[in-house]
Formats: C-alpha cells, structure tokens, sequence
C-alpha cells in the first residue's frame, strides 16, 4: 500500500496560490494558507527565535512509540480478552489496520508539509481557518486533556510500586482529587511537572529522555514475553474466538484506542533534521512496532492464561509472571515497567501539545506567548509552562471522567480530516512534491474516514454530549478572539490594499 520515494519534480510554477478568499464572512472562515507559506514559516517562533531541527527518524519514531505505547497494553487485555477470547490477537491486528488507513494519510502529508502543527496545518492549507481551529481544538482535547488522564495512572501504577516494593500506601488525602476521597492528585501533578523540566531543555535532550523510557518499556514487555512463554498451554488457544466474529470486531474496537499517539512524531516537523524523509517513515516505523509488540504479547498472555480469567482484571500481565514463576516479585516489575511506560506518555503527548499550539500561536489564533521561543535552548518554554500548569492542574484536583473519555472521539474527528485533506490535496495540487504517497488512491484515505466515522458512532451518547460541549466552547473562543487576530487576515487584508 505503500509508495516511498521522492515524486518526480513539481510541474506547478514555484508561486504560492493567492490567499485572497471568497467575498464575506463565510470566505474569511475559509480562507486557506498556502503550503508554500507554511513550510516558508517552518521553525520560526515569536520575537524571531527559532526552533531547531537537532531530531533524527529514530528520535522520531520513539515519540510516536512513546505516545502510543503506555496504559493500553497494560490493561487493556482485561477488557478485550473477554470479548474476543484467544483471538485477540486478530483483533490487535484489525485494530491495527483501522489505525493504517490514517498512519498512511499523516504519512504523506507529514513528508508534504513537514511543519509543527500536525492535522491543524494539515487542515488549514486545504480546507480553511474554520475547520483548521476545529481540528487543532480536537488535538487540544486529545493531547492536552489525554495528558492529566495518563498522569492519574501514573500515580495509580506509582502507588501499586510502592506497595509492592516498600509496603508503602499514599494517603488517599494527596493521591486522589476532590470527589474522589482526596484533596489533590500530588503523584499525578508530580509526573507532569518532571515532564516539563526535561522538555525545557531542548528538544535534543528531551529526545534522548524519551528514547531511554521508551527502551526501558519495550523490555519490559519482552521480558514477560520470555517468562510467559514458558507458560504457554496449547489448549489456552481453543475454541480461537468463542464469541465469533462479533466479538472479535468488539475487541478491535476497543483496542482501537490503544493506537491513539501514533501521530505524534508529525508535531516534530519543525524540529527534524529531514522531515521530508524521515516523518513518514517514523509514523510507519512506529505503528508497525507497536502492532507487533501488541500482537506478541496478546499471544502470549492468552496462551499462558485461560481467556476467561481475564475478566474483571486490570492486572493480567502481572498475574502471569506471578503464576509461571511462583513469585510475587514480577508484578512488582510490572509494575516498575507501567510506571515508565506512563511517564514517558506524559512526556510525548505533553510534546506535542506544546508544538500544536506553538503552531496555532503563531498563525495569531492563540495568544502570541505560545510561540515565543527561547534563544539559549531553542523551545517554547513559556508555552511548555502553561500547558503543564494546565494539565498539571486538571490532573490534581478534578474527576476527569467523561472528560478523559471524550479524547478519544477529538482524536477520532482529527484523523478524518487528515483523510479528507490528503484527498483535497491531491485534487489542488496534484504536482505537489510528495516524499510518500498513498497507493491505492483515493480508496485507502476513503476507507480511512470511513473506519472513523464507524468508531466515532460506537461511543456512548455521554461522550458526544461532552465533545459536543467542548466544541462549542472552542467555537466561542475561535469567534472572541481567533477569527480577530489571525494573521493570514491581516495578510490578506494587506494584498487587498495593495
């Protein structure tokens, strides 16, 4: 499905297509900012600081990995197994797909314009300003808010470590918000604060931060990997799927959001040594590491454990190690494993939240300090602060409930776009230079938003009424402010006088 290499020169004349929109208020929503002007401001911050490109494919690729694999794989297991019995293994691998069809879009218009915003940038060259703020408010509820929700499991996981290591159980005062039987979620604010010290040290090192947790879980899981196998009873695998197909595709949708954060490395544009090349590649090299390491370790549990037992258990790996071994040692391992594998979530989703809205700041729909860039270490220092405090204070002192749920459904609404863009793409500018295209074209984009639109219809009414809310919240503060400041209004209303 896949076609690399660079496309044949472009055919079109190096002028960038005139901005100017349609007549009126509803041409003023959809004006569109030209590739050429994107990928021209690329890096450039607030006060003429820049960002810089220090971040080779595979810092890329760890981003992405670390984004992507953390709570799902741990837990996960006890909520699909049941559905899908020993062929949950299929199921990560449908699942899995479902997240290609969009991997393949972000890939090409990553490698076409290689900038910070991701599917915001994305969605304002092609399909205008209104559109682009929805799709980068959708990013701000799945980074942003995804961040304080990760960051009460590291304190959940933090907690079960320190019990199981030292006999030592937080009080319930300062490891849970109010509502919940606490006052403030201190592990949980702790996580994000560590998280933005190291970013604010360069994106270099926060990279190779990054890459060491990222290593540091990928382990983990082959350690149980080698430990379980030894456990592996071949009558665990019979009858394969027990619920039939039904409860298979079930599974898969439920460990769809498991792939969620494979996007991440398309935030890094500005800050990649050679994001033409070496996007795509990071997105696909990411995806596919870890559908593979789901799908082995799905095996192996499933083998080692009868699929029934799942049920009801947020523990299953742990309970593994434990029962092959004798020792109750493993899960504190595990759990040690957990502990950074959620760390490092925190860390490239906090990320790229920062990036995104660097890069909606400096298109003047946020306010200009998201974008200001510090001299000596090259990132949005005060950026990377007001997101922490942020997340670090949803995250300490409120019941995210819904609210964490409906990450899911922004995340979902954002790779729809990115397919309908690699469509408008092709037709606007089918001479475009295009380091990675899409075979397949346009069924595999098609299929894409398809997939999307079928998850987005599976979540429960509760969720839509949230996203529904949180959209209308974005909208009012598109119109109160955004819609007054942007920049490409100020461009265009120039190249009119002129």
């Amino acid at each position: 499905m896949l076609e690399h290499g660079a496309a044949p020169p472009s055919s079109e004349p190096p002028t960038a297509p005139d901005p100017v929109p349609s007549p009126g208020f509803v041409g003023r929503l959809a004006r569109r900012k030209p590739v050429e002007l994107l990928v021209a401001e690329s890096g450039r911050g607030e006060g003429g600081a820049a960002l810089r490109r220090t971040l080779t494919m595979w810092q890329l690729t760890t981003i992405s990995i670390g984004a992507t694999l953390g709570t799902g794989i741990f837990v996960v297991l006890g909520e699909a197994t049941p559905l899908a019995g020993p062929a949950v293994a299929v199921s990560f691998v449908l699942a899995g797909l479902t997240a290609l069809f969009s991997a393949l879009s972000y890939a090409e218009l990553a490698g076409s314009i290689p900038v910070s915003g991701s599917s915001y940038s994305y969605a304002y060259a092609t399909m205008g300003e209104l559109v682009a703020w929805i799709c980068g408010w959708c990013l701000v509820l799945e980074y942003g808010i995804s961040v304080a929700a990760v960051a009460v499991g590291w304190g959940e996981y933090l907690d079960e470590l320190l019990h199981g290591t030292f006999g030592v159980t937080l009080p319930g005062a300062v490891s849970a918000p109010l509502g919940e039987g606490g006052y403030v979620n201190l592990p949980a604010l702790a996580v994000i604060v560590l998280a933005m010290v190291f970013l604010m040290g360069g994106a270099k090192e926060s990279a190779r931060i990054n890459t060491a947790m990222v290593a540091i879980k990928i382990m983990t899981l082959l350690l149980f990997c080698g430990i379980g196998f030894f456990g592996i009873q071949a009558g665990n695998y019979a009858p394969l799927a027990p619920l039939g197909a039904g409860g298979v595709s079930a599974a898969a949708a439920t460990l769809f959001f498991s792939y969620i954060g494979f996007d991440a490395a398309s935030t890094a544009g500005e800050e990649a040594r050679n994001p033409q090349r070496d996007l795509p590649r990071a997105i696909m090299l990411s995806l596919l590491i870890v559908t593979v390491l789901y799908c082995v370790v799905a095996l192996v549990a499933v083998g080692a454990m009868p699929w029934r037992d799942f049920a009801g258990t947020d523990a299953a790996l742990a309970r593994i190690m434990e029962d092959v071994t004798g020792l109750g040692l493993w899960s504190v391992v595990l759990a040690a494993g957990a502990v950074v594998a959620i760390a490092s979530v925190v860390f490239a989703v906090l990320y790229g939240q920062t990036r995104i809205l660097f890069a909606m700041s400096r298109d003047g729909l946020v306010p200009p300090v998201f974008a200001k860039v510090n001299e000596r270490t090259g990132t949005p220092r005060a950026n990377t602060v007001l997101v922490a405090a942020f997340c670090g204070l949803l995250a300490a002192t409120v019941p995210l409930g819904e609210l964490a749920n409906a990450t899911s459904i922004g995340t979902l609404f954002a790779f729809a776009l990115v397919n309908v863009a690699v469509v408008l793409l092709r037709y606007t500018r089918p001479g475009m230079n295009r380091t990675f295209r899409v075979r397949f074209f346009p069924l595999t984009p098609l299929l894409g938003f398809g997939f999307c639109l079928w998850m987005m219809a599976s979540l429960p009414a509760v969720t839509w009424a949230v996203f529904s809310a949180w959209m209308a919240a974005g909208l009012a503060l598109y119109f109160l402010y955004g819609v007054r400041h942007s920049r490409l209004a100020v461009a265009v209303a120039v190249a009119g006088r002129d």
